[in-house]
């Protein structure tokens, strides 16, 4: 009985490993491999008379870490990143706390208003941003018609960080939405019926329920907005470049496929590094304030 028992058991046992197979296959296909292939890419070097030469060292990395002028690129692009992700934060989290506190109706009303967005490209809503920050942009021409001289806005890092919060903004109140959907609503009333103020209530009970959620969106934005393309390119320009621009360029521009696959590599793992640590630092955090 006890062999068949254990013969019986390992299909069981196997069972999960054969119901994953093709996501695993599947995922080291289309996101390993090509990932390996730029990795073994990146260690190759070029020039102009022969093209790619397969070398095998780290002279493009050596190359990009020892040039200010990457470096430039790799910072813009981490605080753009950043300042998007801080905005975000400080518009997502009301925006979702609001969301959470209003009626069936309305709820799924503004849910719709604020999914809305996503199904409209990127490339659209980046050419809608340069029409309206342009020189001859609709909100230039509402500054002169009240006596205000025009502002120059578009090919600016602040043009860039207001669109990227505005297409990134949905991945921010989601989580945030969904974190709230799990806080009992007693448990705020309670606190409330014991003379806690406004703000202890915030503080003590709402911001660590929010927390996990806030986490999630940050680390979504932060990534999405550090490797984003389509708004730098557009609203950015050719002088206010970012890493995923001069990846383009170096491919396609100036056919350097080994160093453009070296800088998406540095950018890959300092994406990595910054959103690990981050994701470290909240987590230690929001263990001890629960305790």
């Amino acid at each position: 009985m006890s062999e068949q028992a254990s013969s019986s058991l390992k299909p069981k046992r196997s069972l999960p490993y054969i119901l994953s197979a093709p996501a695993t296959l599947l995922f080291v296909t289309m996101v390993l491999v090509p990932l390996l292939l730029t990795a073994l890419l990146a260690l190759n070097s070029y020039s102009d008379s022969v093209g790619i030469k397969s070398t095998y060292d780290l002279h493009n990395y050596l190359a990009i870490f020892g040039d200010d002028y990457y470096l430039r690129i790799f910072w813009r692009t981490f605080w753009i990143a950043g300042l998007t992700t801080l905005i975000c934060i400080l518009i997502g989290t009301p925006e979702a706390y609001v969301l959470s506190r209003m009626g069936g109706r309305w709820r799924a009303f503004f849910l719709i208003v604020i999914l809305a967005p996503l199904l409209v490209s990127v490339v659209v809503r980046a050419f809608g941003w340069s029409m309206l920050l342009s020189a001859d942009g609709l909100i230039n021409h509402a500054l002169q018609a009240v006596g205000i001289a025009p502002v120059k806005m578009l090919y600016t890092s602040g043009a860039i960080v207001v669109a990227l919060v505005h297409v990134m903004l949905p991945f921010m109140v989601i989580p945030v939405w969904t974190a709230l959907q799990r806080l009992d609503p007693t448990v705020e009333h309670a606190a409330l019926s014991l003379n806690a103020s406004q703000a202890t209530v915030l503080r003590r009970i709402l911001l660590p329920q929010v927390a996990p959620g806030v986490l999630s969106g940050s680390l979504i934005v932060f990534g999405l907005s550090a490797s984003a393309f389509a708004i730098p390119g557009l609203l950015g320009g050719r002088r206010l470049k970012m890493v995923a621009t001069t990846v383009y360029d170096e491919f396609l521009g100036s056919l350097n496929w080994p160093l453009g696959a070296s800088i998406a590599i540095v950018l890959l793992v300092a994406n990595l590094i910054i959103m690990m640590t981050y994701n470290r630092i909240l987590e230690r955090r929001y263990s001890k304030t629960l305790g």
